[in-house]
């Protein structure tokens, strides 16, 4: 196999316009052995990435012992992401969780499942025997569990203990992702299927570094870059990434300045008649106010703002104007950043006033940062409803209230679900008094890490954590369960362009580890969470139970899953929602018909402001008398509230890096991904480099407000004034001082867009230094 570290996309097998993907199945397997000593292999897919790559898990004398790319899944034809190559070994590391740890003395320390289990229903009884104890509850969990477990944990928060205070760090990826779809077509969803780069003639990528966030879809686009009839392409983004560098245009605006140089394409693309007329008319609404908006941002403003030429800024208008068939993928560069949701309802705006939804070759993917994101959103394990419902609408409050046959009260519907940033909030004021973190690390992921750490670490804070390691978070927890993982339990997950695949237990668990969905389903049992009758409020006691629980919470919504089972998910390939009898083999693409999901009785929200956040009443939404439409949002630019000054001179923005994933919790204990990228950087421009007398592998400090960290320096082409650090490196792992401050959310504010309040991690005022 080609040394898939230095090559991360592997070969390429190029093809034209409506040719099949043609199938290339990467395979890596411990050293030795060979395909036919497998013992089995175990169907799943990708647990360190949104793209939902289909994979055979090997198992060899009980362990997990390689992987295979699934020929015949409709995502990734047999391909796989470094990533997914070797990231399974981390499910053998030595330093896995085994057994339950419980503080005694300021100490963890191991103890049994009861011991464990009893501490966290004792302070949860104690909570809610007090006034308003519902309300001393907070979860907040990851984008890596399955749809089984967020559900069970949907129910258990919102109908046993009546919390509206769950989140989870999709809040950081995904959140704005989920607003723009409810925004501008009333439902989350992705329009747009991964086939459409098989058909698409242009490919506009903003804020997406594709080639290290889902390397597959990039194998996908370059190979049809090296076929017959290659797509134009345009990128977004300050650095010089892979994608950037394989772009026709590439535009480095200014960190800040999204929304500013999507209304300018807008203007041009309406001023030059490249819109469909006739579209916009039957299939949306605000097209007048649109245009009054985006008037106002010529080339010339534009190139202004956003420090680009003019002429690039029409180059790229031309080229998303004159495509036939336009796709557009979007991600961090444009949620982490100043108006991220107002920026990503404009890349949205652009494919509406062109019509190019829900046909081949033409379509959106607001993008997912992990791989089960999508199912936090559907399932109610975050700050929204199960089954893509209306927090505000009654009617949807009764239907899950005769679901889960329980008083439609106990349901918090009286204002929108905390977001996670509340939650933590909350949380340093003491109104939240235990904190349960599942499968996430955010003393590492979440902004100005100070805070956190002193948050986590307040006596009268209960934290439970749940996890695989020992990692920064766990250790600042009262009581830190051992979790089984991807390979070691059963349950399916949804990427980003709806895909469902079944995952299949491959192996146990080591020691006392137990998968997350017993976990909740143990703690339901504990607490004897009841229904209406006096029944159990949880009535399945595995994962395929839970998915036909699940199913029925589905029905009739967006995310339609009535027509899905584990036995069809064995078959060839992962299936996208909506699956029902009317359509039995999923469905490609959303909104082919031009009729969106905005129908006031129907629709997931009623909108905010996208400068305020502000919630609109329902009488405000009918007003609007949608009728089916798509909702064209217009705003105007307004400079991020942290900006540069002599003190904090430079801009710092944080990303992700190919050979990691998150916090390194699995990817930091894969030898050749360590090896790869064992120690964070910072990337600086030449000049800014030759101006601090800094060069390659000096050791620098970076410093905000928040804090400083001390890193190795690379120049790279980066826009002068700008420095990038990935995010993923926590404190562990330094050879000798284990707390040398190296993590970029040292650095970060606790701010976040007025919308979906995802944190602003791409602008951060900071000052750079030469070590002496």
């Amino acid at each position: 196999m080609a040394d898939r570290i230095a090559d991360p996309w592997g070969e390429r097998t190029p093809y034209g316009p409506g040719e099949p993907w043609p199938v290339r199945v990467d395979l890596h397997l411990a050293d030795g052995l060979s395909e036919h000593e497998v013992d089995r292999w175990a169907r799943s897919a990708s647990i360190l990435h949104s793209n939902g790559d289909a994979m055979d898990i090997a198992v060899k004398d009980g362990r997990i012992a390689g992987v295979r790319g699934h020929a015949a899944d409709r995502v990734n034809r047999g391909r796989l992401d470094p990533k997914d190559l070797y990231g399974w070994q981390a499910n053998n590391s030595r330093d896995r969780l085994t057994r339950p740890l419980v503080r005694e003395g300021g100490r963890l320390v191991e103890t049994d499942w009861d011991t464990a289990m009893n501490r966290i229903v004792d302070r949860s009884r104690q909570l809610l025997g007090s006034p308003g104890g519902w309300g001393r509850f907070g979860f907040y969990t990851s984008g890596q569990l399955f749809l089984e477990e967020y559900y069970t944990l949907g129910v258990l928060g919102k109908a046993g203990i009546g919390t509206p205070h769950m989140d989870g760090n999709t809040r950081l990826c995904t959140a704005t992702a989920a607003a723009a779809l409810k925004a501008s077509f009333g439902t989350d969803g992705q329009p747009g299927s991964y086939a459409d780069v098989d058909h698409c003639d242009a490919i506009a990528l903003w804020g997406h570094n594709v080639a290290e966030t889902q390397t597959v879809l990039w194998m996908r686009m370059l190979d049809r870059r090296h076929g017959t009839d290659p797509p134009a392409m345009l990128a977004v983004d300050p650095r010089p990434t892979p994608v950037a560098r394989e772009a026709d245009v590439h535009l480095a605006v200014r960190a800040g300045t999204n929304l500013a140089l999507v209304n300018g394409l807008l203007r041009q693309i309406i001023r030059n008649g490249w819109y469909d007329e006739e579209y916009v008319t039957a299939h949306t609404t605000g097209f007048d106010e649109l245009c009054r908006i985006v008037d106002g941002y010529p080339p010339d403003r534009v190139a202004g703002i956003c420090d680009v030429r003019a002429a690039d800024v029409e180059r790229a208008a031309e080229l998303l104007g004159t495509s036939r068939r336009l796709l557009s993928t979007v991600l961090q560069g444009f949620y982490q950043s100043n108006q991220a949701t107002a920026s990503a309802c404009a890349v949205n705006n652009l494919h509406l006033v062109r019509g190019m939804l829900g046909r081949p070759g033409a379509g959106v993917l607001q993008m997912n940062g992990q791989p089960s994101a999508q199912n936090t959103r559907e399932t109610g394990a975050d700050g929204d409803l199960p089954g893509m419902r209306n927090w505000d609408n009654p009617q949807h409050i009764q239907e899950l209230a005769e679901l889960w046959n329980v008083d439609p009260a106990v349901i918090p519907h009286w204002s929108p679900p905390t977001h996670a940033m509340q939650i933590w909030r909350y949380a340093e004021q003491g109104s939240i008094e235990l904190l349960w973190i599942s499968a996430t690390n955010p003393a590492v992921s979440l902004p100005d890490l100070a805070r956190i750490r002193r948050i986590l670490t307040q006596p009268e804070l209960f934290v439970v954590a749940q996890d695989l390691y020992l990692t920064e978070t766990a250790e600042l927890a009262d009581v830190v369960l051992p979790a089984a993982t991807w390979g070691e339990k059963t349950g399916t997950f949804t990427n980003a362009d709806r895909t469902v695949h079944l995952s299949e237990q491959a192996v146990d668990p080591p020691g006392a580890a137990r998968s997350d969905l017993d976990v909740f389903l143990d703690y339901a049992r504990r607490m004897d969470f009841r229904d209406r009758d006096g029944g159990p409020l949880i009535g399945w006691a595995g994962p395929e139970e839970a998915f036909e629980a699940w199913k029925r919470c589905s029905a009739g919504r967006p995310c339609d899953y009535t027509g899905l089972t584990y036995a069809k998910l064995r078959e060839g390939s992962g299936i996208p929602w909506p699956c029902t009898d009317d359509a039995p083999d999923g469905t490609e693409r959303l909104y082919g018909d031009g009729r969106f999901n905005t129908d006031p009785d129907y629709c997931e929200t009623y909108g905010q402001d996208l400068s305020t956040g502000a919630e609109f009443t329902a009488a405000q939404y009918r007003a609007k008398e949608p009728a089916g439409r798509a909702f064209l949002h217009a705003a105007d630019y307004q400079p991020s509230s942290e900006v540069p000054s002599d003190d904090y001179p430079m801009l710092l923005t944080t990303g992700r890096t190919v050979h990691q994933f998150h916090t390194r919790t699995k990817t930091g204990r894969a030898p050749e991904l360590n090896a790869a990228a064992p120690d964070v950087w910072v990337e600086i421009h030449p000049d800014d480099a030759a101006r601090h007398g800094v060069t390659d592998g000096d050791r620098v400090t970076i410093t905000s407000p928040r804090g400083g960290i001390r890193v190795r320096a690379r120049t790279t082409g980066i826009r002068p004034g700008v420095v990038f650090v990935p995010f993923h490196y926590g404190y562990f792992d330094l050879p000798g001082d284990r707390r040398t401050p190296r993590a970029a959310n040292e650095l970060t504010a606790t701010a976040w867009d007025p919308v979906s309040r995802q944190p602003i991690f791409k602008i951060t005022a900071v000052r750079l230094e030469k070590e002496h």
